[in-house]
């Protein structure tokens, strides 16, 4: 029980902003349970999100474009720029359109390009239309989809490092795959979906609908991005695992913004 507490508390260290200042043994078993609960550490990213928003909507006067800035911002910002920082660094490796060796030593350079300064832009912009958007066609079911985006990309990078081999022998991405369980990973992941799936059935049966089309595009988003990976770079670095979570991300949120069109209206 203990080390799977202390799952969580790495996988919050590594893969949020929220300080945890406690050193822990990084053994297999450790490591499994932080990559496991890598759902679960999107579920607080979203609870605060969901939360904050109701907040200011409910008890501040501030308008809807400045409470979808305040959600985006929120975002990038429990996360440290971590993720975003990958998105850059693969945009700027891809775009470079050179071979996978000098891919690769693109992406550990840490100075950002004109292509990873361009492709941010682009992501943030897009994704910032897609909350204002949400927000202003705001319903009650909204809070609980909101909750549910993190959740879903995290599954979604998670999967990735689970699924796709790490292609160098050092890095994040090696570090958390070199013991890796796939199948304990991928099977926990179904059963996380399968309980938010129940939770939100029994808030109403609608829901569940909404959330199963957006895991659906989720599913078809990581399979895209496995087989760009492996075909663009021979495999996985903590750079595209993070591009991966903030491209599903947004992707996410443009089915949410698309289902306000299509589905919600």
């Amino acid at each position: 029980m203990i080390k799977r507490i202390e799952g969580i508390l790495i996988a919050i260290q590594f893969f949020t902003a929220v300080p945890v200042k406690k050193s822990f043994e990084l053994d297999e078993k450790r490591v499994l349970f932080a990559v496991q609960w890598l759902p679960f550490v999107g579920l607080l990213i979203g609870a605060v999100l969901s939360g904050m928003l109701w907040l200011v909507l409910m008890f501040t006067p501030f308008s809807m474009p400045a409470a979808a800035f305040i959600i985006w911002l929120a975002a990038i910002l429990l996360t440290g720029g971590l993720h975003l920082d990958g998105w850059m660094d693969s945009s700027d490796a891809y775009f470079s359109y050179r071979d996978r060796e000098k891919r690769l030593e693109i992406m550990k350079d840490p100075r950002t390009g004109a292509f990873g300064v361009l492709s941010v832009i682009i992501l943030l912009a897009a994704r910032f239309l897609f909350i204002y958007e949400v927000i202003e066609g705001l319903q009650w079911r909204d809070y609980f989809l909101i909750l549910a985006i993190p959740m879903l990309s995290r599954t979604g990078m998670g999967a990735l490092l689970a699924a796709v081999p790490s292609v160098k022998s050092e890095g994040l991405a090696y570090f958390f795959q070199k013991d890796l369980k796939r199948n304990k990973v991928l099977r926990s992941y179904f059963t996380v979906f399968l309980a938010a799936a129940a939770v939100f059935y029994m808030v109403e049966p609608l829901l569940s609908l909404y959330l199963a089309i957006l895991a659906a595009l989720l599913v078809g988003f990581t399979f895209a991005a496995k087989a760009f990976i492996k075909k663009e770079f021979g495999g996985v670095t903590g750079d595209l695992l993070g591009a991966a979570a903030e491209g599903g991300e947004t992707c996410l949120w443009m089915g949410l913004w698309l289902l306000h069109y299509y589905v919600m209206a």
